[in-house]
């Protein structure tokens, strides 16, 4: 059961010296009391709200004229603003880096990836074969982002079309479609 909740208790158990939570869930009582004393797999983590497939459908629209505007694939235009945001991924708490060669084939099979999305780093040395290799960073997906995190990456995007002289949405329908976008996630 995955479910929207407010942690409305936080206390210490004083024998066991482990802490007792007190939630207070939107469920229904009687899905929560089929699990009363059984072992549970818990994860508390903050609520952030999805973003809206129109500003999802904006962005991919947006990304494929640029990408026919200066010659470069969808995938191509995505990483580079992925990379401009620089939304690393993270797991126990650490941010996620991968070594690869340092070849102009690696970067162009990185560049053009839809499937993972890295950002070169400065960090360039040999290995034992004698190649050079290169660390990148692991950046989040754009599919896990919030809406502040997706108005950003939007935000990126515009500035790069009116480089390149692309029409965009004038700037209160772009605020519109983030208000929508961040209403829409409220009510969930």
């Amino acid at each position: 059961m995955i479910c929207r909740g407010i942690l409305k208790n936080l206390s210490l158990d004083w024998i066991t010296r482990k802490p007792e939570v007190t939630l207070q869930l939107e469920a229904r009582a009687e899905d929560i009391e089929k699990l009363k004393d059984k072992p549970l797999s818990v994860e508390i983590k903050q609520y952030r709200k999805k973003r809206s497939l129109d500003a999802n459908a904006y962005y991919w629209v947006m990304v494929g004229k640029l990408a026919d505007k200066v010659g470069q694939s969808s995938p191509y235009i995505h990483n580079k603003m992925l990379r401009r945001c620089k939304y690393i991924e993270i797991i126990d708490n650490q941010g996620v880096y991968i070594v690869l060669p340092d070849t102009d084939e690696a970067q162009e099979i990185i560049d053009n990836s839809e499937t993972y999305h890295l950002s070169p780093t400065t960090e360039v040395k040999p290995g034992k074969d004698g190649k050079m290799y290169r660390t990148y960073m692991m950046l989040r997906g754009s599919s896990t982002f919030n809406t502040q995190e997706m108005s950003r990456l939007i935000d990126e995007l515009v500035l790069e079309c009116k480089e390149n002289d692309i029409e965009t949405l004038p700037p209160d329908e772009l605020e519109r479609m983030m208000q929508a976008y961040g209403k829409k996630h409220i009510a969930k």
